[in-house]
């Protein structure tokens, strides 16, 4: 056998380099680590649904009757609510426990949505962010908690007073939650102005000068908010425009406390 002549493999160059395993870019590692702590995040946000749903269903039936009583205690003698499907009576229990599990849930929730952003925020970003959260679920339970103990009893006050005679107001206690939810969520939702005015402040739309200036319109604005979202009576129209109003006086303050002041010429 011939022996190779080391001129020749000179000239044949260096035998090519083996394949090395690389290792996948940081970026792609980044984004490996968000979605496996998004997912986790996630699931103790579910979790935490579920451990509520489970210790409230028991008491699905109470409360179903709690919720229903601004109705009930406004209906005249012998009127109650109905149930029109067949499943109505086992559903709709189990339909307003999910919804009370996830309001019961939101500050974990909520929490979970900060732990997951937190990293990523600046001090003085995670300064503000905590304080809006926090206020943002606040604002919210309370314009549950005033649709509920204020709103809702007067709004049915007026509904069985204009029922023409002879017509006996049986409610579908499907319908009845499905009105009562779109409240609170419609009283909530709005009982966020003041967070969403500092907010619009904060990444710079507007001004607290110009939110000031625009106070008529904003009371014009809160006023067909009102008469769209509430049923079609004043006063029920007035017990969400006038917190309305004073909402957004509250939000132009804070917005003014914490808005950095204009630098000078």
């Amino acid at each position: 056998m011939a022996e190779s002549n080391p001129s020749e493999a000179a000239a044949a160059g260096p035998p090519p380099p083996e394949p090395a395993t690389s290792e996948p870019p940081m970026a792609d590692q980044g984004l490996i680590g968000h979605l496996v702590e998004l997912r986790s995040r996630l699931l103790r946000a579910i979790a935490a649904i579920l451990v509520a749903f489970l210790a409230l269903l028991p008491f699905s039936q109470h409360l179903y009757h709690w919720l229903a009583q601004p109705l009930l205690s406004r209906l005249p003698p012998g009127a109650h609510l109905v149930a029109i499907d067949v499943s109505s009576p086992f559903l709709v229990p189990i339909k307003l426990t999910f919804f009370a599990a996830l309001t019961l849930a939101m500050p974990v929730v909520i929490y979970q949505l900060w732990a997951f952003v937190a990293p990523g925020l600046y001090k003085h970003e995670k300064k503000l962010a905590l304080p809006l959260l926090v206020s943002a679920t606040g604002l919210f339970y309370g314009g549950c908690a005033f649709a509920y103990f204020l709103v809702l009893p007067m709004a049915f006050r007026f509904l069985v007073a204009v029922t023409p005679e002879g017509v006996s107001m049986m409610t579908d206690i499907g319908h009845y939650l499905n009105f009562v939810g779109v409240m609170f969520i419609a009283f909530g939702a709005s009982f966020e102005l003041p967070v969403a005015v500092v907010i619009l402040v904060l990444v710079g739309w507007v001004t607290p000068a110009q939110l000031a200036k625009a106070r008529p319109y904003a009371i014009l604005g809160n006023s067909v908010i009102a008469a769209l979202i509430t049923p079609p009576d004043a006063v029920s129209m007035l017990m969400l425009a006038i917190p309305l109003c004073v909402l957004y006086e509250v939000g132009v303050l804070a917005a003014r406390a914490i808005a950095k002041p204009a630098p000078s010429a």
